[in-house]
């Protein structure tokens, strides 16, 4: 993990850039102090009963943020869990460091373990999707005791080979977006989103400077063998498919085109005892934006509801 002094210039989006978002009333909790990244604070929402038997921990991807889940958290706190999603630094209302270089494969992942360690989760329901699970499937093999159950959406394991044209096509069009327009982005992938809606994606990022992590995402995803995180993905996908004893339960949002049906049905075979997935005609990349029913279909099948 990088020093303070490695980390550089770290910026903070104001508070009042989060006031008024629609569907969002969620109050804000950070950690400052993870080991390994004194001095970067991290936001994560946390709602439901602090006691509850299980915990939905919802892992966001690029370019969004904790509110990616607001359609999915009154659902299962609804039910009797707890909700926990958790912003990478980079994006939300997590800090943010400049410098484009502070943010890898490691630094990401390192962070996702400190927190988890922190906030001593247990039973926990792993909620995933684009990065979420990129970073997050790595986790069940170090923490086999805590976590007991997957809710994968549109998501994969970085294992060294290429993701397809269309994963091609985004890299490349990110690449030439340094100052990408997030909302923009997210409302024509997801046509449901209102124009507040989309602006709620903008709103960790007033200005470029906030945008290394949106930079740097699609440039960690591991699509040739030496690729930092290779050799995590590779024991990651052995312990899912060979190991894995928990329960799972798979969305595909069939509209995508980076990360769609085609990639998660061949995903499904790879994780030990997957069901049949629920096919979600309209959705696209960002499927948690139809992601009342596939809470619910979740709680359903996992008999949590």
């Amino acid at each position: 993990m990088p020093s303070a002094s490695e980390v550089g210039e770290v910026l903070r989006t104001p508070d009042d850039r989060f006031e008024g978002l629609p569907g969002w009333d969620y109050a804000p909790n950070y950690v400052e102090d993870l080991p390994g990244y004194e001095g970067l604070r991290m936001h994560y929402v946390d709602e439901g009963p602090a006691d509850a038997a299980v915990t939905f921990l919802c892992l966001h991807g690029e370019p969004s943020w904790s509110y990616l889940y607001r359609k999915m958290a009154p659902v299962f706190t609804a039910a009797g869990h707890r909700v926990v999603a958790p912003d990478w630094f980079g994006f939300g209302r997590s800090d943010k460091p400049v410098s484009d270089e502070v943010y890898t494969f490691g630094f990401h992942r390192g962070s996702l373990k400190a927190f988890f360690e922190r906030m001593n989760l247990s039973n926990v329901c792993l909620v995933v999707q684009d990065w979420g699970g990129l970073l997050g499937l790595t986790i069940p093999k170090d923490y086999t005791e805590q976590i007991t159950r997957l809710l994968v959406m549109n998501t994969g394991i970085g294992i060294g080979r290429p993701a397809g044209d269309g994963f091609d096509a985004w890299r490349e069009f990110n690449a030439s977006q340094p100052d990408l327009a997030v909302g923009d982005l997210m409302q024509r992938a997801t046509p449901v989103l209102s124009d507040a809606e989309a602006a709620a994606y903008d709103a960790p990022f007033p200005d470029q400077r906030y945008k290394a992590g949106v930079r740097r995402f699609p440039m960690l995803v591991q699509t040739s063998p030496e690729m930092e995180g290779v050799d995590v993905g590779l024991d990651s996908m052995k312990f899912l498919s060979e190991q894995w004893s928990g329960e799972s339960f798979m969305a595909i949002g069939m509209q995508d085109p980076v990360l769609g049906p085609k990639l998660m049905h061949a995903m499904r075979l790879m994780i030990r005892n997957c069901p049949e997935p629920m096919e979600v005609a309209d959705a696209g990349h960002f499927v948690q934006e139809w992601g009342g029913p596939i809470a619910e279909a979740a709680l359903k099948s996992f008999k949590l509801s």
